[in-house]
């Protein structure tokens, strides 16, 4: 399956709902693409709004890129610890977000496993495994984001009170659905499916009441498969998993995401995650903390924490399927049943995600839309 859309031209002209009009906007941000289908009034200028997205994101990725040397995440990671660092107010806002999920999981999300990231291969530092920097990672003192470092948001800046390294991957793609959000509110747009990688928002319905309807893409890898369809009206999606970027190390698969708390990879029988809420933010986030946590830590996390979740999880040949909310559904001992094709709950939705656009899992392509 596809991604949304490639152009940064509307590729969509049809009449929907009350005299307005279906386009697709999408452009190159952060190693893949952001996309808008938007159902907007005819006169809407679509070359200002495609600008207006562009730089939302690109704003997003300038501040908080691990990849890009003059970013404010790279400033602060090579400060010194004590050392006060000023950061723009989105930075900030991401940060506070992030040791908030971080304090809230016990640790399951943690922004500061940079250097493990780097170390396996994953982040800006090298493309491939290095046995001394792996070493290195796991053997040094860790502390988590939330435990030690500091942010003075009213003066605009933070401090680390110990040597670490940040890593905003798994939080930063959800605040850029949430900015370009933010920008076609302003612009006055009330219907629209947003996608940033693994993370989607909807803003209201489709013109015409519909909800958006998205498929989830099945974990196999190798396989590019519709597991289910989910369905969305004002709220977001985020997706991780071990499907699109993973090492296998003899007969065990190590995930792209990192376990703060062991010092290693992710290594459990989450095949994917997939979490609604409120804002695309916090479900990126969340579904990086479920995927860490496992199977019956993150099933509990998560009803501590009141999520719609769905895990799919590797039993040998099988998946087998955990729903919380709306992605809940009769089933055996346990609520837990065999996956298979399927509509997943009332109202929501994921996408997926190909190797190497990013150390993300989406979930994947717009399901096509009925008549």
């Amino acid at each position: 399956m596809r991604k949304m859309s490639s152009d940064p031209a509307a590729l969509v002209d049809r009449s929907v709902g009350a005299a307005l009009v279906r386009r697709t906007l999408s452009g190159p941000t952060m190693g893949t693409r952001w996309s808008a289908r938007v159902d907007a009034a005819p006169g809407l200028d679509l070359a200002v709004l495609q600008r207006a997205l562009a730089a939302a994101v690109e704003r997003v990725d300038a501040q908080m890129s691990p990849w890009k040397p003059s970013s404010d995440l790279v400033r602060l990671n090579r400060a010194a610890p004590g050392a006060w660092v000023e950061l723009p107010p989105e930075t900030l806002e991401v940060l506070q977000r992030a040791l908030e999920i971080g304090r809230l999981s016990d640790g399951a999300f943690d922004p500061a496993a940079g250097a493990l990231v780097d170390a396996w291969g994953f982040g800006a530092a090298r493309d491939a495994p290095d046995a001394a920097a792996i070493r290195a990672a796991a053997q040094a003192a860790r502390r988590a984001a939330h435990d030690a470092l500091e942010l003075d948001v009213a003066a605009a800046r933070a401090r680390k009170h110990a040597p670490m390294q940040l890593d905003l991957c798994g939080i930063a793609k959800g605040y850029g659905v949430d900015r370009m959000a933010a920008v076609l509110r302003e612009h006055g747009v009330g219907h629209a499916l947003l996608a940033l990688d693994g993370e989607l928002r909807a803003l209201g319905a489709q013109a015409d009441g519909r909800p958006w309807a998205v498929a989830l893409e099945s974990p196999r890898p190798g396989l590019r498969a519709v597991h289910g369809v989910v369905e969305l009206v004002d709220v977001a999606v985020a997706t991780s998993g071990d499907y699109r970027r993973w090492l296998q190390v003899g007969t065990t698969r190590l995930a792209h995401s990192m376990d703060m708390r062991r010092g290693a990879p992710v290594n459990n029988e989450v095949a994917s995650v997939t979490v609604l809420a409120r804002d695309a933010t916090s479900a990126d986030a969340w579904a990086t903390a479920l995927l860490v946590a496992g199977p019956a830590p993150g099933l509990a996390l998560a009803q501590r924490m009141g999520l719609e979740v769905v895990f799919l999880l590797r039993r040998g040949e099988r998946l087998v399927e955990l729903g919380l909310g709306r992605f809940a559904a009769p089933a055996g001992p346990a609520g837990v049943r065999p996956s298979s094709p399927l509509t997943l709950g009332a109202r929501a939705a994921p996408l997926p995600q190909t190797q190497g656009e990013s150390p993300r899992s989406r979930p994947g392509d717009v399901a096509p839309e009925p008549g």
